[in-house]
């Protein structure tokens, strides 16, 4: 996906593309066509209307110039309020348009070794070849993960502040950046039973080769099996916690660690977890202080191969280090199909700027595509995690709007003023 965005945004400026694929001449487990762009595991693009993060992030691609979503609109397919595509047409028409390009050539070979000379960009997605995998290990200082056990991540104004604190461990302080969400037994008791029979998420081999690369971090519901308290002398432990509604300590304690540098978004610390997302939303709202949470990425247990970007990466996605090397794609930290795609839009574009002499785009953080790419980039965030469109990830608008979806219209108002501004220049 986002290969083929940025060599069309570098070929439509009449730059020459060479374009490496190595299908079909070897596939990764997940991938079984010859097809560029081929979607592997729904065909869905999420939802299609503006006022969504994800309808958003779609239609400032589109005025980008987007070559998927171009291919996308001509293949949709009935699906309510979502764009969902023939994928077969999808990926034939997008490959189509790609071989065709005068200024494209493709190869049909495995790259591994990444060219020290000219200017180039790494879109080798999540299941990143071994051999390829290790060459960029090695360029990024071993910074690069083969598997993802990720914790969901909320935003904070939808955390119940009547029923959280903030406070650290024995008042020592330091942990400002932490909220406590505490439970009575009666309350604990009922989240651990809901947690151990909740359904989980199927497992793909290819995601996970060797289940004991799980052990660091272990999804939440399977350190639950192991004994009632487990959680409770585990993530959840109240030690040091006073909850200044009883001025006792609590029976446990979920603790929120801050995602960002705006405070926006919290993550749920040690709540890594293979539930589906639907039984997370319902489990996880059991905690009293997330009983209204909104969820901005769920939990993910899956073979993930992508680089700490917060310190390797530009917001136009090139190299700190080597200036003329981009990455783009799920590579980078950012998670789902068009996410990928527009990453690879805003390389291809610096990528042509750099071939040009130009300074680089750097996309405003009101912008969805432009959040992503600071996102992906940003220094302060701890523990970096892959990241979907969302709407926590947006600077507010002040005066706050408490209704959500007049909110949601606002932000994708000012975010497509801002990127027609920039077209217009």
């Amino acid at each position: 996906m986002a290969g083929c965005e940025a060599a069309w945004q570098i070929a439509q400026a009449g730059c020459p593309v060479d374009l490496y694929e190595m299908k079909p001449v070897r596939y990764s487990p997940a991938h079984k066509t010859e097809q560029f762009a081929e979607l592997v595991c729904s065909n869905s693009l999420k939802a299609s209307r503006v006022e969504s993060a994800a309808g958003l992030l779609k239609e400032e691609m589109r005025r980008f110039g987007s070559l998927l979503m171009e291919c996308a609109d001509q293949c949709a397919v009935p699906a309510g309020g979502a764009l969902a595509v023939d994928r077969e047409e999808f990926s034939a028409l997008a490959t189509q348009r790609i071989k065709n390009h005068p200024n494209i050539t493709v190869y049909s070979q495995e790259v591994t070794e990444i060219p020290q000379e000219g200017v180039t960009v790494i879109a080798t997605g999540p299941l990143t070849s071994d051999l390829l995998a290790e060459q960029i290990s090695r360029l990024c200082g071993g910074s690069l993960s083969f598997y993802d056990a990720a914790a969901p991540i909320v935003t904070a104004q939808s955390v119940d502040k009547e029923l959280s604190f903030s406070a650290s461990r024995y008042d020592k302080g330091g942990d400002e950046a932490y909220l406590n969400c505490p439970m009575d037994k009666r309350e604990y008791e009922a989240f651990y039973e809901a947690l151990i029979s909740a359904e989980r998420a199927p497992v793909h081999d290819f995601d996970v080769a060797d289940p004991k690369v799980y052990e660091g971090c272990m999804p939440v519901e399977i350190m639950a099996q192991r004994g009632k308290d487990t959680l409770r002398f585990g993530p959840l432990k109240p030690v040091g916690l006073r909850d200044p509604r009883t001025g006792h300590r609590p029976w446990a304690v979920v603790q929120l660690r801050q995602e960002n540098r705006e405070g926006s978004l919290y993550n749920l610390v040690g709540f890594q977890t293979n539930l589906k997302f639907g039984e997370q939303k319902r489990v996880f709202g059991l905690i009293p202080a997330l009983h209204d949470a909104e969820f901005v990425r769920y939990g993910v247990m899956h073979r993930n191969t992508f680089i700490d970007s917060p310190r390797l990466l530009h917001p136009d996605f090139s190299m700190k280090d080597r200036p003329n090397l981009f990455f783009a794609g799920q590579i980078t930290g950012v998670e789902g199909y068009m996410e990928s795609a527009s990453s690879g839009i805003l390389a291809g574009i610096n990528a042509r700027k750099r071939i040009n002499g130009q300074a680089p785009l750097i996309l405003p953080r009101e912008t969805m595509i432009g959040a992503l790419s600071h996102y992906i980039s940003d220094e302060s965030v701890t523990k970096f995690q892959p990241m979907g469109a969302n709407f926590g990830i947006l600077p507010g608008i002040e005066p706050h709007i408490r209704d959500k979806k007049e909110r949601y219209a606002a932000l994708a108002r000012r975010s497509l003023q801002n990127i027609e501004e920039i077209l217009n220049k």
